[in-house]
């Protein structure tokens, strides 16, 4: 087993790899222990492990957890030994600091009407990296974007625009906000085998029906076609378009965290 420093250098170049590659791993740090305070372990999605903690049987156990961990969607969270290998009896008080490590987390809207500038400006100010396109340039200018925060791209065709902004998809969703059907189903045609993390398509039932159903019969799988939430949003009885853009965003952020969508207090007065 590599001694703590070599074991260090190995993790600082798995995560320089895990940041190139916009993968997703878990980062383990033993901050409580008899020994080896500080040691790091990191765990791929795939289930790669890199580093070590000091004790081959409590890197067995994290390795494990650590997909559990990634699984629920937490950004950090601390665990002692004895919550998830009780077996490791001898180090059953030690703690641990898992931390998720995942892309920048980016928003692309297709659409620079009334609800995708408001959906950019609030995506923005909460945190994503807000990609926002038009086809018509006049709508993707400076004047009326000034925060340099937001990416403007005048789209010469969808299909380029969508799949250069989009690229490989991890930590992106898409929110296809469009002026028709024409321009919906080319910007959702440029998604698939691109794999973004979440895509989501404005409209009512009967029009994101007729764009899906046109994919469907040029080929689009039903995997794909299933994982469209559309019509987008969470049912909040949105009207303006800032409205729209919140329902938007909650729905993404619930895709993203693992959330179920629902009313807080609800779920207070069922526990109770």
């Amino acid at each position: 087993m590599p001694n703590q420093k070599a074991s260090s250098d190995l993790v600082i170049t798995a995560l320089k790899n895990v940041i190139e590659t916009e993968s997703i791993a878990a980062l383990v740090t033993l901050i409580e222990a008899p020994a080896n305070i500080g040691a790091k372990l990191l765990v791929e999605e795939s289930g790669a492990a890199t580093g070590s903690l000091g004790n081959a049987n409590i890197d067995a156990a994290v390795v494990a957890h650590a997909q559990k961990f990634l699984e629920s969607r937490e950004e950090a969270r601390t665990f002692t030994i004895k919550e998830f290998a009780p077996e490791v009896s001898d180090w059953s008080n030690a703690r641990l600091l898992f931390e998720r490590l995942q892309p920048e987390q980016r928003l692309v809207v297709c659409g620079a009407g009334h609800v995708g500038a408001a959906l950019a400006r609030l995506a923005h100010a909460t945190g994503y990296r807000a990609t926002l396109i038009d086809d018509r340039a006049e709508f993707v200018t400076r004047q009326q974007f000034p925060d340099e925060g937001i990416e403007l791209i005048a789209a010469e065709n969808w299909p380029d625009a969508v799949s250069s902004a989009v690229g490989t998809g991890r930590g992106v969703s898409v929110a296809i906000v469009t002026r028709g059907h024409n321009e919906d189903e080319a910007c959702l045609r440029a998604l698939v085998g691109l794999s973004p993390d979440y895509v989501g398509l404005i409209g009512s039932k009967r029009r994101t029906n007729i764009v899906l159903e046109r994919l469907r019969e040029t080929g689009a799988t039903e995997d794909f076609l299933q994982g469209v939430h559309a019509p987008i949003g969470l049912d909040i009885a949105a009207v303006t378009p800032e409205e729209v853009a919140l329902s938007i965003l909650a729905e993404i952020v619930a895709h993203r965290r693992g959330g179920q969508g629902g009313s807080l207090s609800a779920w207070r007065r069922k526990e109770d």
